[in-house]
Formats: C-alpha cells, structure tokens, sequence
C-alpha cells in the first residue's frame, strides 16, 4: 500500500460502498515468527537496536507483517474491489499487548468498521487483531485505507480512534529530536522484508504513471524509522515499553532524502496510569529557502514508565 497524500483536487466521484460487510471478519491467516524474519525486517528498516537486530524481539512495526495479506481484502469487502489503485495509506494505529518473539505462531484477522466520504476522496477504517494460536492476544491495528477520488457519501459504522497532535506542541522544546537517512535502495530491502510488493515503491515508471515523482519509501518503512526512534531516545530501547504507536501519513517520502522526527510530551489523557504520552512529527528538511516537508503527522507513542 502506498502511503502519501496524492488526493485528487478535482470534486470526488459518487461511488457506492457496501455497508454489509462491515464487522466481517476474514478468514484467519497464521505465521510463524523466526528469528531470521525479525532480523530481516530491522536490517530492512535500518534499526540499530541489538535486540531486534538479532532475531530475539520483533521490531513494533513488525506486527503489520503477519496481518498484511488481510489489510487490502478486508477495505475491499466494503469498497469496491476495482478501486484497489485508488487506495493509499491514510493512517496506521498498533497497539501492543506484547512484543512478538521467535517461536509464536500468530493468527491474524481483520474486518473493515466503517466508511466516510470526504472532500477528495474516502476512507475505510479496518482493525485487525493477532493472537496466539491459544488465543492470546498479543496486537490490535487500525488501518484507514483511503480511495482518492470517489465520495462514498456520509458513510457508516466506526471511525479510527483519534491520535492528533496538538499544535501548540510545535512551539515548545521537543523531548527528543532524531534525524534518519532513508537509503537509495531502502525500498528494495523493504519490500521483501514485510511481503509488501506494490510496484510503485520498486518501479519508477509505474510510480509516476500513478502521479508520484518516482518510486517512494513504504509509509510503514518510515513509520518503523520513527519506532526505533522513539524506543531509544525515550524507553531505553526496551521494545516492551512501547504500548502504543500511530501516525497519519501526510506525503511521501523518496529514496535518499533525509527525515527529522521531533518528539513532544503530550497530554496524560492521551495515555492510560503508568504510561506517558509523546506526541511527534516527521519532516523532509528543507534545503537553502525551502520549507520542511511534513510527512508524517498525528504521530503518537505511548511508553510504559520504567
């Protein structure tokens, strides 16, 4: 799935959506952890904590791994299946229960909770659930597939629990600042790393005939970035203490360019007792007169207290 704000400007096209299959659940998908997967997938993303790098405790992004061959089926159950080159990634919201380790054999499901149309397009929110096989549940998600484009009307059923940042944050000293590279060839480690195979993140011909500059980094790639991020400047690296974590993804990130990820203590109703909220932002920086580029927004981790 690509995750950028290529929405149309053009007035949305009616198009129906099918409220029936909201709160149906797909057929469970079961995956087994490896040690090697785990490492696979914090190489792909550039993490540096020993842990993940070595196979023993997944990566927080990780937990859309096993769920993500139900994400797309789940949007398309509500809106129709010919608008799957319409879909973007709007928002993404994890909400750890436990780390993932080596061993677990996870099975994962989801279901789509409801729609809305918008100015430029729609959305539809899909939450998923992994468990054990004993059923113990060890991660819940909340994907908001948006179709550019196409009004699907009021819409119906639930939207995706809020996570906003607020703005009188920006002004403030951050708690934590972290500046990332995005590597020429990131996509290319990603991709086979999180099973995520959408052309327009490997090819820059089909990347720009859909109306992107080129091929662009997984949004889920660069929401890992801002995990590790966040779990070594403010939970000592303790992948455990991280409970919480969702950002809404607001333009693309390309091969190469550098990202700055600035964290701000948010406030305590956004986390629950014994939890602290960090509210954050991640920019493109600007070069010599240009402004920074925010492409990711909205973003929230909440770290258990030591």
């Amino acid at each position: 799935m690509t995750s950028s704000d290529t929405r149309a400007a053009r007035p949305a096209e009616p198009v129906a959506f099918d409220g029936a299959g909201l709160g149906v659940w797909t057929d469970p998908e079961r995956f087994e952890v490896t040690a090697e997967r785990i490492a696979e997938y914090a190489a792909a993303t550039n993490d540096p904590i020993d842990a993940h790098r070595a196979g023993r405790v997944a990566p927080p992004v990780f937990a859309v791994v096993p769920v993500f061959l139900s994400m797309a089926p789940a949007a398309l159950s509500v809106a129709p299946p010919e608008l799957l080159m319409k879909l973007v990634h709007g928002e993404q919201d994890f909400r750890f229960h436990r780390p993932i380790v080596p061993g677990d054999t996870l099975v994962a499901r989801a279901r789509p909770v409801g729609y809305a149309g918008r100015g430029s397009g729609s959305s539809v929110v899909v939450h998923a659930e992994t468990r054990t096989e004993a059923g113990e549940l060890v991660g819940e998600q909340w994907l908001t597939a948006f179709f550019r484009g196409v009004d699907a009307g009021p819409g119906e059923g639930e939207q995706a629990p809020p996570h906003p940042l607020d703005p009188a944050l920006r002004a403030a000293a951050p708690a934590a600042e972290v500046r990332q590279r995005i590597d020429d060839d990131q996509t290319f480690r990603y991709s086979p790393a999180s099973g995520d195979p959408m052309p327009i993140h490997l090819d820059d011909e089909i990347a720009q005939m859909a109306g992107l500059p080129g091929i662009i980094n997984h949004g889920l790639c660069t929401m890992a970035f801002t995990s590790w991020a966040a779990l070594i400047e403010l939970a000592g690296a303790d992948t455990a203490r991280l409970r919480r974590l969702a950002v809404r993804f607001a333009r693309p990130v390309l091969p190469g360019q550098t990202i700055d990820t600035r964290f701000w203590r948010a406030a305590p109703d956004l986390a629950d007792a014994g939890e602290t909220a960090y509210s954050y932002e991640t920019v493109v920086p600007g070069g010599a007169g240009e402004t920074a580029t925010t492409v990711i927004t909205d973003g929230l981790a909440v770290i258990a207290d030591a």
